[in-house]
């Protein structure tokens, strides 16, 4: 097919897309299957010259390389850094009352309780009053507001009992529903009963907590005070 002519210099007819179509080149190379190639045995025979030398002897078709490298397994290098935990946003401290912003309770508000060791920010609604049971959440997807709460009196376990990582990634295979645990279910009523007792000292704040987060047109995060 012919290019496109010039109308005047430098303008053609067709446009760079039109000309392209007109090619045709949208159809791509004609492909054809290449005949498998054959395949070259590892050693030949080689007739060799003497008496006391057997007549015959193997040798490869291929002559192995001169050179080589010394270490055949490339070996990774060690790094001397090791992963430290998220530095908290001075913003966020315990009692502080959070807007998730993914996950699936996106737009619920939330109480701060502590930052665990891996960096995650651990959360309750409480479950009692906004549905929200205890969480791991990335301080990344969350927005801190003005509002805080008294948590004088809360203790929390080094060790918590609402991880099951291990478990939930050693098999595949989705498992049978299995009761909730009542070691979870009592973590959750202890640190509700000082939660909820701390909510219930500030009016309306029950029903701040209840409330979901939402935007409108017209409204931008970035100019709001929360």
């Amino acid at each position: 097919m012919a290019r496109s002519r010039q109308l005047a210099p430098g303008i053609g007819r067709f446009s760079r897309s039109q000309a392209a179509a007109r090619r045709q080149l949208y159809k791509g190379p004609k492909k054809s299957e290449k005949a498998a190639a054959a395949e070259v045995p590892q050693f030949k025979e080689v007739k060799v010259g003497g008496e006391k030398n057997g007549g015959t002897r193997l040798v490869p078709t291929s002559k192995a390389p001169r050179f080589y490298p010394a270490e055949d397994v490339r070996q990774p290098k060690k790094s001397r850094k090791s992963p430290k935990p998220a530095k908290l946003r001075p913003t966020i401290v315990p009692g502080t009352v959070l807007i998730l912003l993914a996950g699936r309770f996106r737009g619920k508000r939330v109480v701060f309780l502590k930052q665990l060791d891996s960096g995650l920010l651990l959360v309750t609604g409480p479950y009692k009053i906004n549905g929200v049971p205890l969480r791991r959440v990335n301080q990344a997807y969350v927005i801190a507001t003005s509002t805080k709460i008294d948590l004088e009196g809360l203790k929390l376990a080094a060790k918590s009992s609402i991880s099951a990582e291990a478990e939930f990634f050693s098999e595949g295979k989705p498992k049978p529903k299995e009761p909730f645990p009542e070691a979870k279910s009592g973590d959750q009523k202890e640190v509700d009963k000082v939660v909820i007792a701390a909510v219930r000292k500030q009016e309306n704040l029950a029903k701040y907590l209840k409330a979901s987060f939402g935007l409108t047109k017209g409204q931008f995060p970035h100019q709001m005070v929360f």
